[in-house]
């Protein structure tokens, strides 16, 4: 399987509290939750709803699995393409501090987890998917084990909150496939990564 991630940002990197004012969204005095409700227009709102349903499994972090539990696992969201999604697809949960999740499908990985996401990622089948998740792609970047990223990136800066990609961590070229902007003016921008930068040698001047 292909592993790719979606992830909603701010021109300024960040992801925290896209959703709105949950605890989470709250953490390290966060108070600028909920800045992707209602940015999407109607073709990207459907992207959105398709990749799920494209997906062959789901990886998660914990927050993000615990946050994706309680919201689209209740029973009112049946229906939902993406709750339909995720209740019926293979779920896999990286975390060392919940250990025995409880939403269906749901298989926690244990011991090395860089080698059982290389297992999952031999077989067959199309896209083993991330969505949220930041500390674990940010991991999964690290160890290059992401195979194509897909950042929605919204027009408005936030000036605080947890950004995707950390102030110190690995450079990582990224080869553009996709882009494109909808009505909205929010991106979609889809990325491989393609290695280290090159950087320009220091001259003398």
């Amino acid at each position: 399987m292909k592993l790719t991630t979606m992830t909603q940002v701010t021109v300024d990197g960040v992801m925290q509290g896209n959703g709105g004012a949950t605890e989470e969204d709250r953490r390290s005095g966060f108070e600028r939750g909920g800045w992707a409700m209602g940015v999407f227009d109607e073709t990207t709102g459907a992207f959105i709803s398709e990749t799920y349903r494209e997906a062959d499994a789901f990886l998660f972090g914990r927050l993000t699995y615990e946050l994706f539990a309680g919201y689209w696992g209740a029973p009112e969201r049946v229906g939902h393409p993406i709750a339909d999604a995720l209740n019926a697809t293979p779920k896999y949960l990286a975390s060392t501090t919940l250990t025995d999740p409880q939403w269906a499908n749901t298989t926690h990985l244990s011991g090395d987890l860089a080698a059982a996401i290389a297992e999952l990622k031999a077989a067959p089948g199309g896209e083993l998917q991330v969505h949220g998740s930041g500390a674990l792609i940010r991991w999964l970047l690290q160890h290059d084990l992401v195979d194509e990223m897909t950042l929605l990136v919204v027009p408005v800066v936030l000036g605080q909150g947890t950004r995707l990609f950390p102030q110190d961590g690995p450079d990582i070229a990224l080869e553009l496939i996709e882009s494109r902007t909808d009505a909205k003016g929010v991106t979609i921008q889809v990325y491989r990564p393609n290695g280290r930068p090159e950087y320009r040698p220091a001259t003398g001047d």
